[in-house]
Formats: structure tokens, C-alpha cells, sequence
């Protein structure tokens, strides 16, 4: 079961999101989401447990713990949705025909 983990200090890093998940069960993935200009956290991320009885266990535990100062948010994250791409979609272009 993948969970999305929210309301994170900039200062939370994966292994600390591994060592608290671990107290509930077997993680298999953390992946803290990173700002891809600045290197700095978004202040959110995703763990994924496989056994479903120690996700819940977390979740029910975790959700409104304090961490590193900061009130945890922790439920199952729901499927990524599509977002329209700017500008079109960036596809391949024809320009048969043009001159330039």
C-alpha cells in the first residue's frame, strides 16, 4: 500500500520517514519529493509498505504525530492524476512545407 505523507519540516529527510515507518512494519520504498530547481524538500512524500495490515497500523498511528516539529498527515495516496501539458503537449512537429 503506497501512503502519502504530508505536512513534513524541510528538515525531515528518508531515513528518518524509514526509521518511524519501520516501527509498524516492513517498508519497502520512502521517496521524499524534491524541488528539481532548488534540491530543497516539498515538503511531502510517499511510503510504500506491501503488507496492508501494517500500512493501516501506521497510518491510524502516524496520522497527526508530531515529527521534527510538524503535525503528520498520513493516509493511502490516491492514484497520480493527468494534467494537461502547457503549450500542447510537446509531440513532434511537421514543417513540410514552411520556409524559414
Amino acid at each position: 500500500m503506497k501512503m502519502y505523507v504530508g505536512n513534513l519540516s524541510f528538515e525531515t529527510n528518508e531515513n528518518d520517514l524509514q526509521d518511524l515507518f519501520e516501527q509498524h512494519g516492513a517498508v519497502n520504498e520512502v521517496h521524499l519529493m524534491m524541488d528539481r530547481f532548488t534540491g530543497k524538500s516539498r515538503g511531502f512524500a510517499f511510503v510504500t509498505m506491501n503488507d496492508g495490515a501494517q500500512a493501516s497500523a501506521a497510518m491510524s498511528a502516524l496520522n497527526g504525530r508530531e515529527l521534527n516539529g510538524r503535525t503528520l498527515t498520513v493516509n493511502e495516496a490516491r492514484p497520480r492524476e493527468e494534467r494537461p501539458r502547457p503549450y500542447g503537449g510537446g509531440g513532434k512537429r511537421s514543417f513540410a512545407g514552411k520556409r524559414w
